[in-house]
């Protein structure tokens, strides 16, 4: 994590203020951003940073020996520096900047993949969403790997045991979410990095949500490999970076190949540049990329903990009211949670709650969360999903309670 000298107190009115855009009103009344396990709004900071790389300092990066080519390259950087300390990397060069997690995926698929062959075992769970679902499916169709399949329990947790009877000498790589998008479960990290290697399978773990609400040490979780994504932590979409532990970097292929990646290049073979920039052909999204160094350190001046227990507080909230309705079905109740709220209710359709909670300027995710092996885990096609921020206040989950409310005697 990003150290402060000066860790503010979580005055939410003060924070608020600083995004704009929760000055708006939807349908006439205050917008309720409760979408942020989707993407979460974006600071002054953030968007001053972004613009101010536009307005003032542009130029492709690495390349060019002029000011604004090193002005660049310098910030550019500079935000992979950030994003290192932030996950409590040992060195910057485990930090490979991508498009974001997705694409971070993506590049363990085909570069680790390439490694596969036929029997070999990738084992997921049933929690995961699917940009760590189809990339290993293609991998395995690649290869003749098999994909297998761990289940969580009724509460929506992760079954370790049966997680434990999956690993076999075939095992090459167990692939989970670090949080889950829809339940909220936050996976024993630790658990699962120790039975895999115990096997002698490395670990990627999906932080796109945990990387926001928890404090994460990639050192510490043991991991291989850890993704994360900047639009959900505050920063903008288009950046996010993949982190690899030891020497992955050095022993894993290139995926994708341009300018950038390389050495020397001849007519029949080349040779590729030095990690991480062996995975980073192209130019890379560079105001993006700055503006995640701008989301670190803003978030950075809050103690990570009492903006843990603040969304913990708004999730307990609502919880306690969304569960008091009647024919609420809530789907995940682990004990110990993210600030996400799932609940289908018997009678209306997710889309519908939520078209109607837009009347009233609460702004929820309705549908499958892109995590259908789950919604049939569940017997479910589809959830309302409400997620809490930093941004967000007890007065705006009552608003929210309200138009559940209202929603729900208006279709039932």
């Amino acid at each position: 994590m990003t150290a402060h000298a000066n860790i503010q107190a979580l005055d939410i009115a003060a924070i608020r203020s600083e995004f704009p855009i929760l000055k708006r009103e939807i349908n006439g009344k205050p917008l309720v951003y409760l979408d942020n396990a989707a993407s979460a709004q974006k600071p002054d900071a953030v968007i001053d940073a972004v613009a101010n790389v536009y307005r003032h300092s542009y130029a492709n990066v690495h390349r060019g020996l002029h000011t604004l080519a090193n002005e660049a390259t310098e910030a550019f950087e500079g935000g992979r520096d950030k994003i290192a300390a932030f996950l409590g990397a040992e060195r910057s060069d485990q930090i490979v900047l991508t498009r974001g997690a997705t694409e971070a995926i993506n590049l363990v698929a085909n570069s680790f993949g390439q490694s596969l062959k036929a029997g070999d075992e990738i084992i997921l769970s049933q929690m995961e969403h699917h940009s760590n679902i189809i990339p290993w499916q293609l991998a395995a169709q690649r290869s003749g790997a098999v994909v297998k399949w761990c289940p969580v329990t009724p509460t929506g947790e992760l079954d370790y045991d049966a997680l434990m009877g999956l690993m076999s000498e075939k095992t090459r790589l167990v692939t989970i979410v670090h949080m889950s998008n829809v339940l909220g479960t936050t996976n024993d990290a630790a658990r699962i990095v120790k039975m895999a290697h115990d096997n002698g399978a490395a670990v990627l773990l999906d932080g796109s949500q945990s990387a926001v609400h928890l404090p994460v040490n990639v050192s510490d979780l043991g991991c291989d490999f850890f993704v994360f994504t900047g639009h959900k932590l505050y920063g903008p979409s288009g950046a996010g970076a993949l982190y690899a532990a030891d020497d992955w970097l050095d022993r894993l292929p290139p995926w994708q190949g341009g300018g950038e990646m390389i050495a020397d290049v001849f007519e029949d073979t080349s040779t590729w540049a030095d990690v991480p920039h062996k995975f980073e052909a192209g130019t890379p999204a560079i105001a993006d990329v700055i503006g995640l160094g701008a989301a670190i350190d803003w978030i950075s001046q809050y103690d990570r903990i009492a903006v843990m227990e603040h969304e913990r507080a708004l999730l307990d909230r609502a919880t306690r009211g969304v569960a008091d309705m009647d024919g609420v079905r809530l789907i995940g109740t682990a004990q110990d949670k993210g600030a996400i709220l799932s609940f289908a209710i018997e009678g209306a359709h997710a889309h519908d709650l939520a078209q109607l909670l837009d009347k009233y300027g609460v702004a929820v995710r309705a549908g499958h969360h892109c995590t259908q092996p789950l919604m049939r885990a569940f017997d479910v096609t589809s959830t309302v999903r409400a997620s809490f921020a930093i941004y967000n206040t007890p007065d705006e989950v009552d608003v929210f309670i309200e138009a559940l409310n209202k929603a729900k005697s208006f279709l039932i």
